[in-house]
């Protein structure tokens, strides 16, 4: 992966500066900077916004599976624990990530593995019923098909990552049971403000690693491999 800075006359992205209006524009409470939000405003605000549409359904009592611990999941479950009660289930491949889910919110992690053998432990852990919720921010690379086998009746499937393709039995995993489908893209700018509200208040934090502007290909190359622990976050160079 590379990126030349040169290469496109295409404005913004990777640059010193961007030009808005002052709608796009959140006013950030005493004690936040730039750096510590800068992923709210794209994973940050996807994350919450699935969040706040599955709250309904992560009562008290509930479970709620969380796929992927990563640049989104770790905002999600942090926002999930300040938002809800509900028992949450963090599933990731990546042990490191999932050392980390403890410390955001977690009451469960669970490793992901190729024989799939995380579904039956996830559904071990709800007594064989399955979640009343699950947050997939993975959407693809079998993800999509864990999520269905997760649920329990009248469960809801929030679909937040994408790539895949969701294959669903109608009558056995769909009208039986009841399944949900539901679709989260980015938020709108009220919910933005909230996020920033609980960043501001210590109940969001994020987990990044910084990288100077010139430091692009480092941190590209950084995320490919799977080297980044919660999101990775580009700092203009000082002039």
């Amino acid at each position: 992966m590379t990126a030349d800075r040169g290469a496109s006359s295409a404005l913004g992205g990777f640059a010193e500066y961007v030009r808005t209006n002052a709608r796009a524009v959140v006013p950030l409470p005493a004690g936040l900077t730039p750096v510590d939000v800068a992923p709210l405003g794209d994973a940050g605000i996807t994350a919450y916004h699935a969040v706040k549409k599955a709250i309904p359904y992560a009562v008290p009592g509930s479970s709620t599976v969380v796929l992927s611990a990563g640049g989104l999941g770790h905002i999600g479950i942090q926002a999930l624990r300040a938002m809800s009660a509900t028992e949450i289930i963090v599933v990731d491949r990546s042990p490191a990530a999932l050392e980390h889910a403890r410390e955001w919110g977690a009451d469960h992690t669970v490793l992901a593995r190729e024989d799939r053998s995380h579904v039956a432990e996830v559904r071990a852990l709800t007594d064989g019923r399955g979640a009343q919720v699950v947050l997939d921010h993975v959407g693809e690379g079998g993800a999509e098909r864990d999520a269905v086998e997760m649920l329990a009746a009248r469960g809801v499937d929030f679909l937040v990552g994408y790539g895949g393709t969701l294959q669903v039995k109608i009558l056995e995993e769909g009208l039986f049971p009841e399944t949900s489908f539901v679709s989260c893209i980015v938020g709108p700018y009220n919910e933005l403000v909230e996020l920033v509200r609980l960043a501001a208040k210590g109940s969001v934090r994020l987990t990044s690693t910084t990288f100077p502007l010139d430091g692009i290909n480092d941190a590209l190359h950084a995320l490919d491999e799977g080297r980044l622990i919660g999101r990775g976050v580009l700092v203009p160079n000082e002039s």
